[in-house]
């Protein structure tokens, strides 16, 4: 007897067309960043290297993967895919956009208008939004929310809920690595060494949720038993592949971040040449 296609699945129609709607406004984004790249470049002014401007694309194409791809649909199917998702949204995406020195290049990409960022409001709210203390809570609350098994089951169910889903988890993870890039304008007002600690402390409760789903003989999101299997994995086995690859992938960025800010750190002269492109 064939298996019922459960609810939670987002085959919608509205599903699929907020995909599209996602991947046009991403690849707005990026038609926007190479835009303004190219009349940095053309124009003599402060250009940016290429490899920013593919660290950028990239960035927006993990995001597109994520958020808006067919292979996003798989979520609902897999907890691992489901966790894919939330490591490409928050873990990679990211840093790679901050790594693109955005700024600039969107300053000049869009049409000539009035900078809010010179507005002191702004620069107040820029101040508290990119304290390395709400820059980690955010990321770590989160993290934590979302993984709560009624909050994700509600994600499952609603593609808009789904859709708030992942935007928090980008937003919190731009404002998560803000901090550690400190991608122009910003300078940083912490001593170096103190990222190395923000990065160390971020993995702990990546370790606790992560440890919980590797560890735990009982399943913790009941809503996979009614799905339809994609692999020869049982629901406990997906549970236990999404756990260990969440510990994996963190520990492995966080562990390169961590290594390029102690080369850095150690070697001031190279910082500050990096800070200056």
């Amino acid at each position: 007897m064939p298996a019922v296609m459960p609810s939670h699945i987002h085959a919608a129609p509205e599903s699929r067309e907020l995909a599209f709607s996602l991947t046009l406004i991403l690849v707005f984004t990026a038609i926007v960043y190479l835009r303004g790249w190219l009349h940095l470049r053309s124009a003599s002014l402060k250009s940016i290297p290429a490899w920013r401007a593919a660290s950028f694309c990239l960035g927006i194409f993990f995001t597109w993967v994520a958020a808006a791809s067919p292979i996003a649909s798989f979520d609902g199917r897999m907890l691992t895919a489901h966790m894919v998702q939330h490591l490409l949204l928050m873990t990679f995406a990211p840093p790679l956009i901050w790594l693109g020195a955005p700024v600039m290049p969107f300053l000049y990409g869009l049409p000539p208008t009035r900078l809010v960022s010179r507005w002191p409001i702004m620069s107040k709210i820029g101040r508290l939004l990119g304290h390395p203390l709400f820059c980690w809570l955010a990321a770590a609350a989160a993290l934590v929310m979302w993984h709560v098994p009624a909050l994700l089951d509600l994600g499952m169910k609603s593609p808009t809920w789904h859709l708030i889903e992942h935007l928090t988890f980008f937003a919190t993870g731009l404002l998560f690595w803000w901090p550690v890039i400190q991608p122009w304008p910003s300078v940083s007002r912490w001593p170096p060494w103190s990222m190395i600690l923000y990065l160390f402390l971020a993995t702990l409760p990546c370790d606790v949720l992560s440890g919980l789903l590797v560890f735990s003989d009982r399943i913790a999101y009941p809503m996979y038993l009614s799905m339809p299997r994609m692999t020869g994995l049982s629901v406990l086995q997906d549970q236990q592949c999404a756990g260990a690859l969440m510990w994996t992938c963190v520990t492995v960025v966080f562990l390169i971040a961590g290594t390029v800010l102690s080369v850095q750190l150690l070697s001031p002269q190279e910082s500050s040449q990096a800070a200056e492109v």
